[in-house]
């Protein structure tokens, strides 16, 4: 099996990858970055691709999915809290727009 093939995982390590490179696209990283950087998380968390075997299961290690939460919010918090007032009132009457226009 040549180094890159992705056989041995299961379809949901396979939709896991997917999920998160589609994650990291969004943020503006390369589609390759993003690629690898979500088939790294799939590894850090479920231990690579599945061996087939009686007992060679290993317990799912979420922490790599959870520092990508913990990181969220920073740029919000990064404001002062006037930019952040403002910012809340835009989205609120944007919100009334929308709603008066339906």
């Amino acid at each position: 099996m040549p180094r890159g093939d992705k056989s041995s995982y299961t379809d949901k390590q396979k939709r896991q990858a997917e999920h998160i490179e589609e994650g990291y696209e969004k943020r503006g990283t390369p589609k390759g970055e993003a690629e690898a950087r979500a088939w790294a998380t799939v590894n850090k968390e479920t231990g690579g691709g599945k061996k087939s075997g009686s007992g060679r299961g290993k317990a799912v290690d979420t922490s790599p999915s959870k520092k990508g939460g913990k990181l969220g919010g920073r740029a919000s918090a990064a404001r002062s809290a006037a930019e952040r007032s403002a910012s809340a009132r835009k989205g609120a009457a944007t919100r009334k727009r929308n709603a008066a226009k339906k």
